[in-house]
């Protein structure tokens, strides 16, 4: 029986802590991410939240603090039923993480590789080419990595890790290097996704115009710590100086 409860979060992180030598990067963060939601956490570079979401994923050991993933505490597992609860949860890197020496086709075929039951090769060939059309890359099936855009790289990455039907998304700086047309994009591609795959996500970004189309609710994170939270319009209207600086740095819409 699944541990979690109907109402448990999907996502719990409790007073996580990390440090690197004499450099605190968390000093105190606790965040809860409910089923279907989508999750921005926002801050300049430096503020935290790269390691952050390298925590939940398991790349980085939090020095203190809880993390829990479908009700269950991850420090508690054994190696197995953490790879269990891991193959619940898509990653999608800043740069795609896809493989240059693959096509496109061949780098969707590689995650199927770890199914249980292997898909059969018509039943392979109508996944990549649903995938494809999901994330508008249907022409780019034969393409080398090396021949798409930044965007294209960017939605090729999606497609790979949605093949695995992921339960969690864990978006880093999706929007990192596009122009704003095409970020928009990835930004629209990210809540589509939301909506289809009823996925709980955390998006890592510092694109408050990307929080603002895929999130249903935004955390602020700044030197470690979580100094505000709620949706786009209640922090627009916040009170606290440095959130408000902060949307007027990044050119928050009006």
């Amino acid at each position: 029986m699944d541990p979690q409860t109907e109402n448990e979060p999907v996502i719990r992180i409790a007073h996580l802590k990390k440090s690197f030598s004499d450099r605190v990067v968390l000093r105190d963060i606790s965040v809860d991410v409910a089923k279907g939601e989508n999750l921005a956490v926002l801050g300049r570079s430096g503020a935290g939240k790269s390691v952050l979401i390298k925590c939940i994923v398991g790349l980085l050991e939090p020095d203190e603090g809880t993390i829990a993933l479908f009700g269950q505490e991850t420090a508690g597992l054994d190696r197995r039923a953490l790879a269990e609860v891991r193959k619940k949860i898509g990653f999608l890197f800043q740069g795609g993480a896809l493989y240059d020496s693959m096509s496109v086709r061949e780098n969707l075929e590689f995650p199927l590789r770890s199914l249980k039951r292997r898909p059969t090769p018509d039943e392979t060939e109508a996944l990549v080419a649903e995938a494809l059309t999901n994330v508008g890359l249907a022409d780019a099936i034969d393409k080398m990595p090396s021949e798409l855009s930044g965007g294209m790289r960017k939605r090729l990455g999606l497609a790979r890790t949605l093949m695995q039907e992921p339960e969690i998304m864990l978006y880093d700086e999706p929007t990192t290097g596009l122009d704003p047309i095409t970020s928009r994009e990835i930004s629209r591609l990210i809540l589509s996704v939301q909506k289809a795959n009823k996925t709980s996500s955390i998006i890592i970004t510092h694109d408050i115009e990307c929080a603002q189309i895929t999130s249903n609710r935004i955390v602020v994170i700044d030197d470690g710590l979580c100094i505000a939270a709620g949706t786009f319009d209640e922090l627009k209207q916040s009170d606290n100086e440095w959130v408000k600086s902060f949307f007027e740095w990044n050119g928050a819409s009006q």
